[in-house]
């Protein structure tokens, strides 16, 4: 999530800065720094491209000749093992993993935290480790995998008709179940809920055709 100030600076700077200076100044990876500014639709100015800071070759110009790397030219650190970035000086600017800064450090949630998904249920973050996706879990399921072990192939752990809740002291064991997942997309079928449920989805779908039968004969008539 990005501040109306990082919003601000990015405005002010992106168009007039190389694009790594605004990802240093505001901490963060330099491809959100291009995803951001894409979506803002910024671009760089004139005169930015113009400037030596582009690095840009203008029209007309060529690179050096004598500056060229001639066919056979040997690296000074070749076969040198560890002869570059290992210097302590390196080293001290260097990124190491775990490190978090800017946006990434304002967004971070510690291993343990809990929140409430898009359906309802309550998670719980396992680790900081990529997918992103895999670094939360459904609290029910954690309670059943403590309770039971290792859940089966092609089953998922739901809680009892009625029980449902997304209060962590109250997901227990005893109000858990392990549901294949055939006998639970049977189970939420529409014909399983309740009778308007069902007079609903049948109407729907009476429309759903009706509609469709109308515009399928306006367009035979137009052509």
């Amino acid at each position: 999530m990005w501040t109306d100030e990082e919003v601000e600076y990015l405005r002010q700077h992106y168009p007039y800065q190389r694009s790594d200076d605004v990802a240093a100044a505001l901490g963060i990876p330099l491809r959100l720094v291009y995803s951001k500014a894409h979506r803002l639709d910024l671009k760089k100015s004139s005169a930015f491209l113009e400037s030596d800071a582009s690095g840009r070759l203008k029209h007309g110009t060529s690179i050096s000749p004598e500056t060229r790397f001639k066919p056979g030219h040997q690296t000074w650190n070749k076969g040198k093992k560890g002869a570059t970035g290992h210097h302590p000086n390196c080293r001290a600017t260097q990124f190491r993993k775990g490190d978090r800064n800017g946006i990434a450090a304002s967004r971070y949630q510690p291993i343990g935290t809990e929140r409430i998904n898009s359906e309802g249920y309550l998670e719980r973050k396992v680790n900081d480790d990529n997918p992103a996706q895999r670094r939360w879990v459904t609290v029910h399921r954690l309670v059943w995998q403590s309770a039971y072990g290792s859940i089966p192939k092609g089953y998922v752990v739901c809680f009892l008709p009625g029980r449902r809740t997304a209060v962590a002291a109250e997901i227990v064991p005893e109000i858990l179940e392990l549901v294949h997942r055939a006998d639970l997309a049977r189970r939420n079928h529409w014909s399983n809920q309740h009778p308007e449920l069902g007079k609903l989805v049948q109407l729907k779908g009476a429309i759903t055709r009706q509609v469709n039968r109308i515009a399928r004969e306006a367009k035979e008539k137009q052509s």
